[in-house]
């Protein structure tokens, strides 16, 4: 089977190893480089407490296989516990959150209520003295995300797939075709299959192809900064507040930022906001102990895209006859992006892991607003 996949993210890229094990013909293509779009953007936060069944069953195969790939090449894995809460006064957060937990235990998830005084003996670099309800989940890490599309694109080479950056390329279909490179160097190549895995440009990429998609790309914001403590922080989200913290090399990521409008996947801000960058130093400054610094002292600060449906979930499968999409993350892409992608090179190959996100379900011109994915209601 000849096989196209459009976007060299980690999604694409991963599933062009999966079709590769399984004796796919498979070119992937690219028109940057690796991990150069949302990929190399994303906060690279690794957790399975999802409450809805397939959702946790994407979430607990993608940390299974991050587990598995980590100490490949520069790719590693590191185990840090993910702790979500709803401060006081926010009773709408806090009775989320006691819904939420129940539900993902009832799906095997390794997550457990905590109240304050066992996050500060576990967590003393924290100021919890706020929260009114939390939780923990075990079974998650962190890592750099551009590292784990690299170490993928490499894979799928050494398994057979072509892979092809640098190379812009647009669809057709009835029969499904590439054009590859710029109009006076094109070349057309015909394909069994075409997986669209291209993020942020997928909506864009499809409807040149006269297909239309619901999708709606959405910038968000990060920062990094030195914190000394960095290495004993657990990754953390403040569902009142709406921002999320991790370790990181430097010290410390955290981030968040979304803007709750659709963006030019073309035209869009790359780096963050001077006021994001004021409201995140004041935001750190009240949770961590240890931190002090000003938006001036942060290491990076950038931005980058994610991509919403009209419900939330993704776009993953056959959407036309040949042509199959992998789309629409909300936010939780990379983290689930191993479980995703091979579900996409299954479909490909003529099956259906996950029904429940099957594109097919929506007409294309629904009308619907940009939530944050990361969002506790």
């Amino acid at each position: 089977m000849k096989v196209a996949v459009i976007g060299g993210g980690a999604i694409g890229v991963t599933a062009a190893y999966d079709l590769a094990c399984r004796d796919a013909d498979v070119t992937l293509f690219e028109k940057g480089e690796i991990a150069g779009e949302s990929t190399g953007r994303a906060a690279g936060v690794l957790y399975d407490a999802f409450a809805a069944p397939e959702d946790a069953r994407v979430g607990e195969r993608s940390i299974e296989r991050f587990r598995e790939f980590s100490g490949e090449g520069d790719f590693e894995f590191h185990e840090t516990p993910y702790v979500w809460f709803a401060r006081e006064g926010d009773e709408k957060r806090a009775e989320a959150i006691r819904e939420q937990v129940p539900r993902m235990q009832e799906q095997g998830r390794d997550v457990a209520f905590a109240d304050a005084a066992d996050l500060e003996a576990r967590f003393p670099a924290v100021d919890w003295s706020d929260v009114a309800v939390a939780a923990v989940a075990e079974n998650t890490g962190r890592t750099i995300p551009a590292t784990y599309a690299e170490l993928l694109a490499t894979k799928a080479s050494e398994e057979g797939a072509t892979v092809r950056t640098g190379v812009e390329a647009a669809i057709e279909l009835d029969p499904p075709r590439v054009v590859a490179g710029d109009d006076e160097a094109s070349e057309k190549q015909a394909f069994d299959a075409i997986l669209v895995a291209a993020g942020a440009h997928t909506k864009r990429l499809l409807a040149d192809a006269g297909v239309s998609i619901p999708l709606k790309p959405y910038r968000v914001q990060a920062v990094t900064a030195e914190f000394g403590d960095g290495e004993n922080l657990p990754m953390l989200y403040d569902a009142t507040e709406g921002y999320y913290a991790r370790p990181h090399p430097e010290g410390l990521l955290a981030g968040d930022g979304t803007e709750e409008f659709e963006s030019d996947p073309d035209e869009w801000r790359r780096d963050a906001d001077e006021s994001f960058c004021k409201a995140m130093a004041e935001r750190l400054d009240a949770r961590l102990w240890e931190f002090d610094d000003s938006p001036d002292d942060f290491e990076r600060a950038w931005a980058g895209l994610c991509v919403a449906t009209p419900d939330y979930d993704p776009l993953l499968g056959e959407l036309r006859d040949g042509l199959f999409l992998a789309a629409g993350w909300q936010g939780h892409g990379f983290m689930r992006a191993p479980g995703l992608a091979e579900a996409a090179a299954e479909a490909v190959l003529d099956e259906n892991p996950l029904p429940e996100f099957d594109p097919t379900r929506f007409d294309g011109d629904e009308e619907f607003d940009i939530v944050e994915g990361m969002a506790v209601e």
